[in-house]
């Protein structure tokens, strides 16, 4: 027998309150972007539960479909019917509501037609390690560059450039900020409980990374050496360099984490050393897939 929505979220709550560590979050990021001379402008949407993407929508696509992007969400239709439905016009609603937003903004920047033009949007919320509301988020960019976003404690609209006065104006006259507080703070910490519970098995995994250190030489025997680590699951990490024991992080630079395309990241972090003197740095890597920090040496196997 199909179990009810609360069951499962209470399921939920029970179970990842004895398993699961740290703060947890849901995300989508929504993009829509004009592009003259091919048509009406393209609408984006991809879906982050923590660190894993496990929905998009794409208006290009050939079925015009929100579609899974992660195992577990394919059995989403036998545990609320009718949903890949429902959430697929909700994304046409959206591409509409964008289409006449970069309209509109356009003409609030004084910009002619043609050219391309961007809005992002990204909004989600962060439960506890108990699955309690921590925060919410709403946030616009127009072009690149901030545009608007919500403050949920004060129930305002803070505006990051002059043109978005009159966004500010129209949503504080709809209520936007009060209806954006309900989602953020009840319907989205639901649906992220519910998702959590669903792809337990995959979010809850500790893939610990794979390391190693390269030497990599420039002219005048400038030496770099560079900590690569991979594979690993979920996406915090720490890379630190020391010599002698002692941190450098004034001489370190990190390139930012980054995914694998396998559900999987990646990271490195590299710094410059004195030739034959290589023997004296070592590559700290603390990771929750370790027991321990591990500890790498140029030479080392």
């Amino acid at each position: 027998m199909k179990r009810s929505l609360c069951a499962l979220l209470l399921l939920g709550v029970l179970a990842l309150q004895e398993t699961w560590a740290g703060p947890h979050s849901m995300r989508y990021f929504l993009t829509g972007v004009t592009r003259p001379g091919l048509g009406e402008p393209r609408y984006l949407s991809v879906g982050y539960v923590d660190d894993l993407q496990f929905v998009s929508f794409d208006s290009d696509s050939p079925g015009q479909r929100e579609e899974p992007r992660a195992a577990w969400m394919e059995r989403m239709e036998q545990e609320e019917p009718g949903y890949w439905e429902r959430v697929t016009q909700i994304h046409k609603e959206n591409a509409q509501t964008f289409r006449v937003g970069l309209e509109t903004l356009r003409g609030y920047f004084n910009q002619s037609a043609g050219g391309v033009h961007t809005i992002q949007s990204m909004y989600g919320c962060e439960v506890s390690p108990e699955l309690t509301f921590l925060r919410g988020f709403r946030q616009i960019a127009y072009d690149g560059r901030d545009y608007i976003s919500l403050d949920l404690e004060t129930l305002t609209w803070r505006t990051e450039v002059p043109q978005a006065v009159n966004t500010k104006r129209k949503w504080e006259e709809r209520s936007e900020a009060e209806r954006w507080k309900v989602y953020l703070e009840e319907t989205c910490v639901l649906w992220l409980k519910k998702y959590l519970e669903m792809g337990k098995d995959t979010l809850m995994r500790r893939d610990p990374p794979s390391a190693r250190v390269t030497r990599h030489t420039a002219p005048h025997w400038e030496v770099t050496l560079q900590c690569r680590v991979q594979d690993f699951y979920p996406k915090e990490i720490s890379l630190t360099w020391l010599r002698d024991g002692e941190e450098q992080p004034q001489d370190t630079e990190f390139i930012e984490t980054r995914p694998a395309g396998d559900g999987t990241f990646q990271k490195w972090a590299a710094v410059s050393v004195t030739f034959g003197q290589e023997h004296k740095y070592t590559c700290q890597v603390q990771h929750k897939g370790l027991s321990e920090p591990l500890t790498l040496q140029w030479g080392s196997l």
